[in-house]
């Protein structure tokens, strides 16, 4: 922890704190010192202040910076659904709700602390934070992934994900019902131009993006669809089918555009609502073993909660 005092300089021009102090801290982020700000570790002239308080001159601002905190992730006792593990990598079941490495508000209970507890040798592997992790899946996805055990079997995944030759198909159910059968989804992905949580295929700059996908099943204003993904961009299934108007079920963060609303089933309604999760499992992944150079494929049914979705849209009018 570290104790900076700064006096704002009586004939300086009238500034935000925020903008003043990291202009002042080297090394220090905007965005850093508005959350010390609002963490109190900001005091001027004896006071909390808001970030947008203009500073006149003359005030006496105390600085407090926590230290850091260990960047390593510690080990859990987490049970792991293991589908296949040997020397060079481990393949999981994930279930939704659970988070691959940690992060910001993540710094247990996630993929990544119950590897470590596993795997007595996976630390360092990837770096740190994401020990062993190859790929990930967003936090209320569910289905298979892998994870690299030592070096080799790290650079080689990557390798194969790198070029796209990892063989991955989801399963989603969506709003509406698409014309064809089957297509392609194309273009760029990148960070939402406003809503800072989001991706978008409308971004100012983002990375090429290929979703094949093709009908499984048709239900009353629902669909089960199949996809296969040619890149891996961050949330690419769920921008790629919400921005061509097909919204997963109970996606909370890419608007369903009044879908959910507009089912007259209450029972389906009450089934969406209490899965509480995008309607999304990774439901086979296919690659070559590093080691061996065998191919290997992995696939794992839905889980029970959109198992259960489909059952019941199977005999129902959504």
């Amino acid at each position: 922890m570290t104790h900076t005092t700064i006096t704002c300089p009586l004939d300086a021009e009238p500034m935000r704190l925020d903008l003043f102090i990291s202009r002042e801290l080297a090394g220090e982020t905007r965005a850093a010192v508005q959350r010390l700000i609002e963490n109190g570790n900001v005091l001027v002239d004896g006071q909390t202040a808001k970030a947008s308080l203009k500073l006149k001159g003359g005030e006496h601002i105390e600085v407090t910076i926590p230290a850091p905190q260990a960047a390593e992730p510690q080990a859990e006792e987490i049970a792991l659904e293991v589908l296949y593990e040997d020397h060079d990598l481990i393949v999981i079941n994930k279930p939704a709700g659970m988070v691959v490495h940690p992060g910001a508000g993540n710094s247990t209970g996630t993929l990544v602390n119950a590897l470590l507890a596993h795997c007595t040798d996976l630390s360092g592997i990837g770096g740190e934070v994401r020990p062993g992790i190859v790929h990930r899946l967003d936090k209320d996805t569910s289905g298979v992934l892998v994870a690299a055990k030592n070096d080799h079997a790290h650079q080689a995944l990557s390798a194969q994900f790198s070029v796209h030759s990892i063989k991955r198909i989801y399963q989603a159910l969506v709003y509406g019902s698409p014309a064809e059968d089957s297509g392609k989804i194309e273009g760029i992905i990148g960070r939402h131009p406003t809503e800072r949580l989001r991706q978008s295929g409308k971004a100012k700059s983002g990375k090429h993006a290929v979703t094949r996908w093709r009908v499984k099943e048709r239900y009353n204003r629902i669909t089960l669809v199949e996809l296969r993904l040619e890149t891996g961009r961050t949330h690419q299934i769920r921008v790629h089918l919400s921005e061509a108007g097909f919204p997963l079920l109970g996606d909370r963060l890419y608007p369903d555009g009044g879908r959910f609303n507009n089912l007259k089933d209450p029972h389906l309604r009450k089934m969406i609502a209490a899965l509480g999760r995008q309607a999304l499992h990774a439901h086979t992944l296919g690659f070559i073993h590093p080691a061996t150079g065998e191919y290997l494929e992995f696939t794992v049914e839905m889980p029970e909660d959109m198992a259960a979705l489909v059952a019941y849209l199977r005999n129902s009018v959504a």
